[in-house]
């Protein structure tokens, strides 16, 4: 490992300004809007089209039950990077070993590479991959990045790490890395004291013990909202954010392939969780 990066920043900011603004860019749809905003931001996208509801310069991988929330690689045209979550947010979606072989093959063969977020992979109960560097050939073509809020309430905190391995080069043999770095340090002065002595303790065996209980709290929120769905016919996938109100997000915020479906969340008290199914149960019976 040539560079593990631990900072409070916006990693996306980071690698936008790593690769400039003439990159093409692929992302699952649906998928975390920061992906394709942050992409608007900064100049890699042309303009939005309202008949489609995608904006242009971005090839957007549909992420459907129909598919299993898998892209048909063989429909997308050349990109130069490629913006990957598993488990997915929204739809919770895992990748499996298989597909992200495939995954890694394809931006080998199109000099493509791939940033794959792994805030989620704590989360992950069967054998699909946790991290990108489980797949041969993943060192020369993946960027990895991950997070504590997903398994320690971070969110807030902004604290979390990025991976970038001295195999991935450009394409003119230069380190990806160093530039990385370069602009890392440039920009940022990195994270407090404070939030860097929290990371710490959340690596420590007690802190890990601690995450692990918690991530088992939240699933335990999940099965609760799942066997609601079931009760009433839902449809649903795994990921399942609902407050005591019963708030929830429209898919299409996500993504024109999330129209038709809304996201709910576990990550609550479970007296809220219990009382939202309570509510669900009596608005739809």
């Amino acid at each position: 490992m040539d560079k593990l990066v631990l900072y409070a920043l916006s990693f996306l900011y980071i690698l936008r300004v790593l690769f400039g603004s003439e990159v093409k860019m692929a992302v699952q749809d649906p998928s975390y809007p920061a992906y394709v905003d942050s992409s608007v931001i900064v100049g890699q996208t042309s303009l939005f089209q309202k008949d489609i509801e995608k904006y242009g310069n971005i090839e957007y991988m549909r992420c459907v039950p129909e598919n299993g929330f898998f892209p048909d690689l063989s429909t997308i045209s050349h990109v130069d990077i490629i913006f990957f979550c598993s488990p997915n947010n929204p739809t919770g979606s895992a990748t499996t070993r298989d597909q992200l072989i495939h995954l890694v093959q394809f931006a080998q063969d199109n000099g493509s590479i791939v940033l794959f977020d792994s805030a989620y992979s704590l989360y992950i109960s069967d054998d699909s991959p946790r991290s990108i560097y489980e797949i041969p050939g993943a060192k020369e073509v993946a960027i990895e990045t991950s997070s504590f809020s997903k398994y320690a309430g971070f969110t807030g905190v902004r604290l979390g790490w990025t991976v970038v391995l001295k195999e991935l080069l450009f394409s003119d043999g230069f380190p990806v890395a160093k530039d990385f770095n370069r602009i890392v340090c440039t920009c940022f002065n990195g994270a407090s004291n404070i939030a860097q002595a929290g990371g710490l303790a959340c690596l420590s065996p007690e802190g890990l013990k601690a995450m692990v209980e918690t991530i088992k709290f939240y699933k335990e929120n999940t099965e609760i909202i799942v066997d609601t769905f079931k009760s009433l016919g839902f449809g649903y996938t795994f990921q399942a954010e609902a407050g005591l109100d019963v708030v929830t997000t429209p898919g299409s915020g996500f993504g024109p392939a999330g129209e038709g479906f809304v996201r709910v969340s576990a990550f609550g008290h479970r007296a809220n969780i219990m009382e939202a199914a309570k509510r669900i149960k009596q608005l739809y019976k």
